[in-house]
């Protein structure tokens, strides 16, 4: 098993490797990191990319504005819309690949544009323990590549390298985008994402931890670190909520009593 210098050697050489490369830039703990690095290679020549669609938070958008000043890398902002794509909105098992493929795919021909020879994202190596169907659009775009993955960083590697850098994100807690909070099957629309977006926003107000809003069409699924079970089910604050995300669009509000948990919309799938 590789060290972890051994990890930061192999990357560095891989971005050297790259000449000049656009960086899918969310604002996350990986994408920051990965940004961060290039810099540090590149120098002038890595750009961060953000691509903004309804998909993403206006919170994480703020935060990458930020995030790429810290870290002293280019930064633009670029339009795209998901919904644009019958197959994204259908919201299928392969959503997140529908995604990838759309986001990455802009990236890459706003970079080719301006003479960026590669795309890099930030998938680690953690990221393939899990159902991840947007892996399949990065092996699709020659353009794109993972250099974490690549050099076997996993996310506790990143962020133990991130507190020794000094970069923000650290200890952020892990993101997705609001699509992902909506259940297979439920067509994903701009009125969904924005329910959403709204209901986790107010019960941030009652945590600082983990929030995820699931959306099941006519009912809300709160997912909250096991820790505050409690406090959100004390009957002032549930009360508040409900009301809060009944008053969005919601009829029926629940507390999932098993906590957060990475991708529990896979849970309803069947794959091997």
């Amino acid at each position: 098993m590789l060290t972890i210098e051994e990890k930061m050697s192999k990357l560095n050489s891989i971005l050297a490797g790259c000449g000049s490369a656009a960086v899918a830039f969310s604002g996350g703990v990986d994408s920051t990191f990965l940004a961060a690095a290039a810099a540090r290679v590149l120098g002038d020549q890595a750009i961060a990319v953000t691509a903004c669609s309804e998909t993403l938070p206006a919170s994480e958008r703020q935060e990458a504005v930020e995030f790429a000043a810290q870290i002293g890398i280019k930064h633009a902002l670029v339009d795209i819309s998901e919904l644009e794509s019958a197959e994204f909105v259908a919201n299928d098992a392969k959503r997140c690949y529908y995604c990838k493929r759309e986001r990455l795919g802009s990236i890459a021909a706003w970079g080719r544009e301006r003479g960026y020879a590669w795309v890099l994202e930030g998938s680690n190596v953690d990221d393939t323990s899990d159902y991840r169907p947007g892996l399949q659009a990065v092996e699709e775009l020659s353009q794109v590549r993972s250099p974490l993955l690549e050099a076997g960083l996993t996310k506790a590697d990143i962020r133990e390298i991130s507190k020794a850098w000094g970069l923000p994100t650290w200890n952020k807690l892990s993101a997705a985008c609001l699509s992902s909070r909506i259940v297979y099957g439920l067509p994903v629309t701009a009125e969904r994402l924005n329910q959403v977006e709204a209901a986790e926003a107010f019960i941030r107000k009652f945590s600082s931890n983990q929030i995820r809003v699931r959306h099941h069409g006519d009912l809300a699924r709160i997912e909250v670190a096991p820790q505050d079970i409690p406090l959100l089910a004390q009957p002032a604050t549930a009360e508040a909520i409900t009301a809060e995300l009944k008053g969005l669009g919601f009829k029926f509000v629940v507390l999932d009593l098993q906590g957060y948990r990475t991708g529990s919309m896979n849970e309803t799938l069947a794959y091997s």
